[in-house]
């Protein structure tokens, strides 16, 4: 891949691109951004812009990459936030003038493509990690739907991190097929580790702690199973963390579940791991399955959004229909109970995410994408 675009003679003619998403903390989609961010900064002017803190700052700061820190884009719907920060974007953007803005997550997605149109950004576009008209109920999920269909001629292109994602948005119309494409996500391989067996195992899940993750069915589930049967190691946080630490006090658990909150060393804690487990009732292209699968660890999952896309069930892991602990409890135990099936299972897993999910590949999709779309806007003008 070349430093600069074609024609771009020193780093300061650099198209100006502008990341936005709504929070800078430990996700999926924060890692989405982060993973792009050592391709990027060499074609391109880049700035991110998000609230709060998190990593995504430490690698916007490794990759010489400016980060922008955002005061009313946040995740709750407040329409006084929600204006302030369209308002706010909107700034940024007339002093940045980007050739293009990229949004990524719910709330930055809608904000974004607003106040890019507003600022007249030749080029927007989004990222759709999980629709957050499937991902909420009730008036949010009705007032999401009816967003992302006012933004649709807005958005240049829609990048959809898998192929359900992309039918939802389609059969939605939030989307439309000549303007939507999928790049799945990536993962860098890790080195195959040995199945510790540790006693009772141990098992590992990650995600926020709020829905659409569903860590109430995964508790229960576990309730179900023998005591001491595993133990559970859970890392994430979020506004469900107290009424969570209450399920588990209720079901006489405190001994068997710890909530190890936000944590950065993910890789090792999949090392320890003789399962990972995701129960979420909907998902994109989950970047904390794909990373189980990078390491060896087999995964039992909820069979939602874009995860039979990653897990090959009774292949490379085990699915079960959300919400129903009961099946997910027998697809636990099973697993904990086949040493030779979790081998059988983590390998091919990592197998198939070297083989399909492989990042310099995902990177090369996303510069060519924005190198085409600036070509083709060139060519207008």
């Amino acid at each position: 891949m070349p430093d600069t675009l074609p024609g771009v003679r020193n780093r300061s003619e650099r198209p100006r691109l502008l990341i936005v998403i709504t929070l800078a903390e430990i996700g999926g989609a924060q890692t989405y951004v982060a993973g792009l961010l050592p391709a990027l900064s060499r074609s391109f002017e880049v700035t991110v812009a998000a609230w709060g803190p998190g990593p995504l700052i430490d690698a916007c700061r490794a990759n010489g990459v400016s980060f922008v820190p955002l005061r009313f884009v946040r995740r709750p719907l407040n329409p006084v936030y929600d204006l302030l920060g369209f308002f706010e974007l909107l700034g940024l953007m007339r002093r940045l003038r980007p050739k293009i803005v990229h949004a990524n997550s719910s709330k930055a997605g809608v904000l974004a493509r607003l106040a890019a149109a507003a600022a007249r950004v030749p080029i927007r576009i989004f990222t759709v990690h999980g629709w957050a008209f499937k991902a909420h109920e009730g008036f949010a999920a009705r007032l999401y739907l009816t967003a992302d269909r006012l933004m649709r001629p807005l958005t240049t292109m829609t990048i959809c991190v898998s192929e359900n994602e992309r039918s939802a948005g389609l059969a939605m119309r939030t989307c439309s097929s000549a303007r939507t494409t999928v790049i799945k996500n990536a993962v860098e391989l890790q080195e195959a580790r040995p199945d510790l067996a540790t006693e009772p195992p141990l098992v590992l899940s990650v995600g926020r702690l709020k829905a659409p993750k569903d860590f109430w069915t995964l508790v229960r589930a576990l309730a179900s199973l023998p005591s001491g049967r595993c133990r559970l190691r859970i890392a994430g946080d979020g506004p469900e963390r107290a009424a969570l630490s209450e399920e588990i006090h209720r079901l006489q658990l405190d001994g068997a579940v710890e909530l190890l909150g936000n944590r950065d060393d993910i890789g090792e804690l999949l090392r320890e791991a003789q399962l990972f487990v995701l129960s979420s009732r909907s998902e994109g292209l989950p970047m904390s399955v794909l990373e189980a699968m990078a390491s060896g660890v087999p995964v039992v999952a909820s069979s939602v959004g874009g995860i039979p896309e990653l897990v090959i069930d009774e292949e490379t892991g085990l699915l079960v229909e959300p919400g129903d602990p009961q099946a997910l409890a027998k697809a636990i135990a099973q697993m904990l109970d086949d040493r030779e099936l979790r081998h059988r299972f983590g390998m091919a897993g990592r197998e198939r995410a070297r083989e399909l999910f492989d990042p310099k590949r995902w990177c090369r999709e996303h510069v060519d994408l924005y190198k085409r779309l600036l070509s083709e806007r060139e060519a207008r003008d």
